[in-house]
């Protein structure tokens, strides 16, 4: 149930008690603790809905363009900034492993290539009495499979892991990631309205602000008590 209308409902009963039965301490305790909680109530509504005359009332849709930014800034400098995306990737990259990579790369161009070079040297002519580059095409295989062991080879290196290393400090690469972020972050809360902005702020703190209410008529109803003692 909800704890507003527990707590109305029961200084509304102190209020009727003592009023009837002409006892003042009960009335003055449920009169104010009545003031308390509707105090708070109000001040709840007037955080999210725009009440007329009253000025300040609807903070939420107000602010909206304030808490759309706010949003923005807390995402991108606190969970996305450049240095820690930077800082994430160069992490990650101790990690990569490239062979799955490699072993999948077609180097049939490379053998190719390496084909067109020698026969375009001085090696030319001497490969031709051999039977031309047909008399290379079954060292293919061979040496695909050789080149893709050295390229692995290379990228299980400390020199290459430190060049891949420096290349992501450099910003670059982070510099990228974050601009998808950021493009990303900002097309998204474009599509935001005040409305949704004030469901998401009312749905994470309706629980907390119900207390307010409770609170409001506790302590209301302690000033009640003092004030009557006092009278």
């Amino acid at each position: 149930m909800n704890k507003s209308y527990i707590t109305n409902s029961l200084a509304l009963l102190f209020v009727v008690i003592g009023h009837f039965s002409s006892l003042p301490i009960i009335f003055s305790i449920g009169i104010f603790a009545l003031s308390g909680a509707m105090t708070n109530l109000l001040a709840i509504h007037m955080l999210f809905e725009k009440v007329p005359f009253l000025y300040g009332s609807g903070v939420i849709k107000l602010k909206f363009q304030h808490f759309k930014e706010s949003i923005s800034v807390l995402i991108l400098q606190e969970f996305f900034s450049q240095e820690k995306v930077a800082a994430l990737l160069e992490k990650q990259q101790n990690s990569i492993d490239l062979s799955p990579v490699i072993k999948k790369v077609d180097l049939s161009p490379a053998f190719d290539k390496l084909v067109q070079v020698i026969e375009a040297s001085q090696f030319g002519g001497m490969l031709a009495m051999f039977g031309g580059n047909e008399a290379l095409e079954p060292m293919k295989s061979s040496f695909v499979e050789k080149m893709q062991d050295a390229l692995v080879e290379i990228t299980e290196e400390d020199k290459f892991k430190k060049l891949m290393s420096d290349e992501l400090s450099s910003g670059h690469s982070a510099e990228m990631v974050f601009s998808t972020i950021e493009n990303a972050v900002e097309q998204r809360l474009e599509e935001l309205t005040p409305d949704m902005v004030k469901e998401i702020v009312q749905n994470m703190i309706r629980t907390h602000l119900g207390w307010l209410v409770v609170w409001g008529g506790v302590f209301g109803g302690l000033f009640g008590l003092a004030a009557a003692l006092m009278a």
